[in-house]
């Protein structure tokens, strides 16, 4: 059965095929556990799974999801707040960095490309490409300064340990998730990194002699067909994982996330485990229904 989980504020958020389950620690130490059936707009019906579809789908459904977790672990962790934070406040934030990310990761990048003015349309595509790899490493490094960032990024560790050792069969306890690395090729930073080199070819569709305006705004239009191809190639390469090629095709993704992911201490792999364990158990519960 595959897991899979997220970072949040002093927690983590964990899925199984039908839950999700954050456990997050609060204030005084203790560790606080939301659970619930998961929903996912790539099982509605039949349409919403085919290829390529349900990546764009499942992307959405991953970030309404993230959203929650975010709200509920922001009031559980900053509980001394008189106010809590409503959903609309965190979906404002989410669309608010969205598009700046757009603007900087997407147009900026072509615009600078654009004044580089490359006779050659593959390595204006190219250029245009690493130029936007290259804006998201800064991103990453300058933020991993942050104390509060930091933090998330061990629980983020903390995560993958606990993910591997599932997978391994062990039994969850923290000494055992301690020994693993933190790590894991299917990981949402692997993802974004297949993002950015699938648009470069995606990108590259678009007729040479297009205006800079159809250019710009093909960088927003085709970002679910580029999220729905990354999907698929994110799936494949966790299935053909031992292949030689698949290696190198994930070794980005794997060095990005020595950036984005740090070195847990217990604690913060015990609310890990916490989470982790939530939804097995209710799987098992499932089960024996069945």
């Amino acid at each position: 059965m595959n897991v899979g989980g997220q970072a949040v504020i002093e927690g983590v958020m964990m899925r199984s095929p039908n839950f999700w389950a954050i456990a997050v620690r609060k204030p005084d130490g203790d560790i606080e556990i939301k659970k619930d059936k998961l929903k996912m707009l790539s099982e509605k019906t039949k349409f919403f799974k085919l290829p390529i579809i349900r990546g764009f789908l499942m992307l959405i459904s991953a970030l309404v999801l993230g959203i929650k977790a975010l709200n509920f672990s922001a009031n559980v962790a900053l509980e001394e707040e008189e106010e809590e934070i409503s959903d609309w406040h965190i979906y404002l934030t989410i669309a608010f960095a969205f598009g700046v990310g757009i603007l900087f990761f997407f147009l900026l990048p072509l615009y600078l490309t654009k004044l580089l003015n490359f006779k050659s349309y593959f390595m204006f595509n190219l250029v245009d490409g690493v130029i936007r790899i290259i804006f998201f490493l800064i991103y990453l490094g300058f933020i991993s300064f942050f104390k509060d960032i930091k933090r998330v990024f061990q629980y983020h560790g903390a995560e993958h340990k606990v993910i591997y050792a599932y997978e391994q069969g062990e039994e969850l306890n923290v000494e055992n998730a301690k020994k693993y690395t933190t790590l894991h090729p299917r990981c949402g930073t692997s993802f974004l990194i297949i993002v950015f080199i699938i648009s470069i070819f995606v990108f590259s569709l678009i007729p040479k002699t297009s205006p800079f305006w159809i250019k710009a705004l093909s960088r927003i239009v085709l970002i679910p067909l580029i999220a729905g191809i990354s999907y698929e190639a994110l799936k494949l390469s966790d299935k053909f994982k031992d292949n030689f090629l698949v290696k190198l095709f994930i070794l980005p993704g794997l060095w990005l996330q020595k950036i984005t992911t740090k070195e847990p201490d217990e604690t913060q792999i015990e609310v890990a485990l916490a989470a982790l364990k939530e939804v097995l158990n209710s799987e098992k519960e499932v089960d024996n229904v069945k």
